[in-house]
């Protein structure tokens, strides 16, 4: 019952609530001190935009800095650059050039005079070609090109509108002044905000080296990925950050200041202007890349090849810029049903004897899980599409047996294959079928690098040095070229027979596709080439562009891997998600670590190989935010960390934050201590159960977020600003995070916390465990949380549905559903839910649902049925309801105009309010009216308190009188 859930999780937080600050003071300070702090631009800083970027942690003479055509001025800030650019450094419009096309125009640029070569070895384009195309009312498209000759470009398909746009919310201006530098300039139509600017100077477009500058007009950025940011907001103190996929860890800047660049690619930002509107900006290049973002507020992108092809997209709310985003490169795949339940994985079970006990140890702790694992140990020598038969013999009887648990099994495969073995017909057939990446050396031999593949009738002796490791014993490993037909249907031939022969798994988990690679290059190191030894190297990790991975000339999709690099693993995606449909004839889930827009039309993403350290927990709610702005919703981190042993206060809080992952897998590596929730026994399993209980309590409502998302490509983790963008309090909110717009999750995230400071919008909110409403909102709060604790916040105006949960989703689905009615002020709410068999493939396009709406309006439920081409077997039904808000409690309530009995309205003491209904037997597939009356006053709201009414008034007053003095 939800009384006992309640009991079991914590206690009564709007008992324990203190104030910190109400929300019209806060708002206000908030915005005073961003107009009056160290952020705001000084005039001699104003537009210095760095044209020796390469030299940032290295000295720099004013000769160096007058060769390149550009302006020495010495910086007061040692994050400023003393190298500048003029206004004499860019294009200039070619006059007469602008012509009509079908949705915009075309101009061209010619090359300022008297510019020395940026780098003499990548030459510059002396005449560069802008096309501006209106693709719709809310979607730009600005490119700039060589015309002139052919140039990469990103492959990735795109869903363009078929029309341009009749009525655009934007106007484009080219900006085209004597002694100038050319730049676009777009203005929102309905504010007079220009959202882009890059008529700043330092435009630069050569072989190798291509720049563009802009201002930008707040500084509320959010995006570019993938990265371990400190804040979701953006800080505009000139940092840099690279974007070239890399085998990296989350983790720290690096001694030099640079911070890592991990696994995946994004070059895609979202702006909140000041005045609470948003949009966002996609570069869609693939080539290494770095983003400077400093006070003006401005961006510098730099990038060494392809073109530069943006789009833009209006909103103007956060939550339409995603969808409006998601629109154009593809929207998120709808996982299976059973993807959503708790996993569970290491690497290091090192047996089937091992992994079977620590599966065996959750279940009698009676830990909800869905999903097991299988890390690259399984295999024998870590080779792909093998079993290791000496410590995993019986594998596939074992997983098979786990169905009737209800449970899954997810198994990984890298994209390398050994080329050392005899009669590996993996490899044998990639070979016959030319499958491999090419030597760009010697373009018809194959690339051979070292990964994880250990060479053959080798004892490695223990504790060997990692140097050793590869050099001694990892195999020659060669790299499929996914971009090529032949590729992708070679895997998934593989992947098939793997299944039939030997496997029989129900998901996969695709891993180290940046590509990683243990050596520098190749076997015998990269050539002298100019695309391993490019002019210029982005700020990011390794010395070189081929550390960690294969040399930069090799053969990779028709072209250079110096282009598709950062594409390698979207590459891997689709053929991936195809293989697994194909050999399932499901669904299926598959988990990639490298991803581009557009990866999430087929797969999830984890956070990577992250530590069991406090601040992760944060930072992966920072990951999660970002991700779903990138169109990848199905999204978490390695709960209780990766790396390093986890300490059980922290496990435990992790347990809790990690319930709420979208994709919530614990996992940790080889040689650390285990951390599944069975493994700690008594408090700490048991309070994993709980709110894993609670997860599984909500999976209808998650499941129809997805189902949301993969429609029309709103978020599923939700930042709380998108739902409250005129509070400026919620645009730097992220300790907190909503599942779509009703539930609010307020994790403890500190070593040795017993509370939570947490911000709550000025709404109605509901206490997920009792139904009380909260007494205090648009104030930030501390709410006493015990071990057992985590806040869970239900929104006034929506109905969420809910299912009795069960220890895996194959049982829960078959459980009764209930509904949390919350009300607003206006007595009002609403909701949905979708509803399939979980599984098969694409059933919203093939009409196989059932979708439900629930409203709330003058002591009316409504339950509708508003579409049914789907009926499960059993028909469900709904047997709780539970109405939080209402004034008073009623004495009087109907369902389906059967009046119930006085004693089946039941209350909660203590809780004014709420009420609820149990043990109905209201079926799933017909309509439903449930009604009670509602007196004159339907609120059940308190009104504002004059005094914060008059306390606001005389801070307001106060401020202007001090500013206008």
């Amino acid at each position: 019952s939800y009384k006992d859930e309640r009991r079991k999780h914590r206690p009564d937080q709007s008992d324990t609530v203190k104030i910190i600050m109400d929300v019209p003071l806060l708002a206000l300070l908030i915005t005073v001190l961003t107009t009056l702090g160290t952020a705001q631009p000084r005039d001699d800083v104003t537009q210095r935009f760095d044209c020796y970027p390469e030299k940032f942690n290295s000295p720099l003479s004013e000769s160096d800095c007058t060769a390149r055509g550009c302006v020495w001025a010495e910086a007061h800030n040692p994050r400023e650059p003393d190298c500048i650019y003029g206004n004499n450094y860019g294009y200039a419009m070619v006059d007469g050039s602008m012509v009509d096309t079908d949705s915009g125009f075309r101009v061209r640029l010619t090359r300022m005079d008297n510019l020395p070569p940026r780098y003499p070895e990548s030459p510059d384009v002396t005449e560069v070609t802008l096309d501006v195309e209106m693709l719709s009312n809310s979607m730009l498209r600005f490119k700039f090109y060589d015309a002139g000759s052919t140039r990469y470009e990103v492959p990735v398909p795109l869903n363009r509108p078929a029309a341009s746009a009749p009525n655009p919310a934007y106007e484009v201006a080219l900006v085209n002044e004597t002694n100038k530098p050319f730049g676009i300039r777009v203005t929102r139509k309905s504010t007079g905000t220009v959202l882009w600017d890059s008529s700043v100077g330092g435009f630069t477009f050569s072989d190798q080296f291509l720049q563009i500058s802009t201002l930008l007009p707040s500084r509320y950025v959010y995006g570019f990925g993938e990265s371990e940011h400190d804040a979701f907001r953006h800080r505009m103190d000139y940092r840099t950050w690279g974007m070239f996929s890399r085998d990296q860890p989350p983790g720290p800047p690096g001694g030099d200041g640079t911070p890592p660049n991990l696994y995946g690619v994004h070059p895609y930002y979202m702006c909140v202007e000041d005045d609470g509107n948003a949009h966002s900006v996609l570069l869609l290049n693939s080539n290494a890349m770095d983003v400077t973002l400093q006070p003006e507020p401005a961006l510098t992108y730099r990038t060494v090849g392809g073109v530069l092809d943006f789009y833009m997209f209006l909103g103007p709310s956060p939550e339409e810029v995603t969808q409006q985003y998601t629109q154009l490169i593809g929207r998120p795949f709808m996982p299976p049903y059973w993807s959503l339940g708790f996993q569970l994985c290491r690497y290091g079970y090192n047996s089937l004897a091992r992994m079977r006990e620590i599966y065996d140890r959750n279940r009698q702790y009676n830990i909800p899980q869905d999903i097991q694992y299988g890390d690259i140990d399984y295999m024998e020598r870590q080779i792909d599409f093998t079993i290791d038969q000496q410590n995993f013999q019986g594998m596939n009887d074992w997983v098979q047996s786990i169905r009737n648990d209800g449970a899954y099994y997810i198994t990984i495969l890298d994209p390398f294959i050994s080329a050392n073995e005899t009669d590996y017909l993996p490899y044998t057939r990639g070979t016959d079928n030319d499958v491999w990446i090419k030597d760009g050396d010697s373009t018809d031999q194959i690339l051979f690098g070292k990964v994880w593949p250990y060479l053959p009738n080798m004892t490695i002796p223990p504790d060997t040095p990692w140097d050793d490791l590869v050099g001694n014993y990892a195999a020659h490993a060669a790299f499929p070229d996914f971009f090529l037909n032949a590729t992708q249907q070679w895997w998934i031939d593989e992947v098939q027979t793997f299944y039939n022969e030997q496997l029989q798994f129900d998901g996969l988990w695709i891993d180290m596709n940046e590509p990683a690679n243990f050596i520098e290059g190749k076997i015998d190191g990269c050539g002298n080439n100019q695309w391993d030894q490019a002019p210029y190297k982005p700020r990011f990790y390794g010395a070189r562009l081929a550390d960690k991975t294969i040399c930069m000339n090799s053969r990779n999709g028709g072209t250079e891997h110096y282009n598709t690099h950062s594409l390698y693993g979207w590459s891997h995606s689709g053929p991936s998600q195809r293989a697994m449909r194909q050999v399932t004839g499901n669904r299926s889930v598959v988990i990639s670590r490298s991803t581009y827009p557009g990866s999430g039309q087929y797969v999830g993403h984890w956070l990577g190989d992250n530590s069991s350290k406090w601040p992760h927990l944060y930072m992966s709610i920072i990951g999660m935010l970002e991700f779903n702005l990138f169109g990848i919703p199905y999204i978490g981190a390695d709960i209780c960390g990766f790396f390093d042993d986890a300490t059980p206060e922290m496990c435990q809080r992790w347990m809790q934050l990690g319930a709420f992952y979208p994709f919530s897998r614990n996992h940790n590596g080889k040689g650390h201590r285990d951390q599944d929730p069975a493994a700690w026994g008594g408090q700490i399993a048991a309070a994993s159960r709980s709110v894993l209980l609670t997860r599984y309590r909500l999976l209808p409502y998650l499941y129809t977020l997805f189902h949301q998302a993969h429609t029309t490509g709103s978020t599923v983790v939700r930042p709380v600003m998108h739902e409250f963008i005129e509070d400026r309090v919620t645009w730097t909110v992220d300790r907190q995070f909503l599942w779509g717009p009703a539930l609010l999750i307020s994790p403890v995230l500190d070593e040795g916390a017993l509370d939570v400071t947490a911000y709550v919008p000025k709404t109605r909110w509901y206490d997920y465990y009792t139904g009380k409403e909260l007494p205090e909102t648009g104030r930030t709060v501390i709410w006493d949380c015990d071990m057992n604790c985590i806040p869970l916040h239900l929104r006034g105006g929506y109905v969420i549905p809910t299912q009795e949960p069960a220890n895996t989703t194959v049982f829960s689905r078959r459980n009764s559903l209930g509904l949390l009615v919350a009300l607003d002020t206006d007595g009002t709410a609403g909701g949905s839910l979708f509803w399939d068999d979980g599984d098969s493939i694409d059933t919203y396009e093939n009409d196989r649902y059932r979708m439900l709406t629930f409203t709330v309006d003058k002591g009316v439920l409504s339950i509708k049925v508003d579409h049914d081409t789907y009926s499960p077997i059993p028909e469900l039904h709904f047997a709780t309801i539970k109405v939080m808000g209402s004034k008073g409690v009623p004495t009087d309530v109907t369902v389906d105009g059967t009046k119930m009995a006085a004693a089946d309205i039941k209350t909660t003491e203590g809780v004014e309010n709420m009420w609820y209904l149990e043990d109905l037997t209201l079926t799933m597939n017909l309509d439903h009216t449930i009604s009670w009356p509602v007196p004159s006053d339907t609120s059940g709201a308190a009104t504002p308190k004059s005094m914060d009414v008059l306390l606001f008034t005389l801070i307001t007053a106060a401020l202007l009188l001090m500013f206008k003095q």
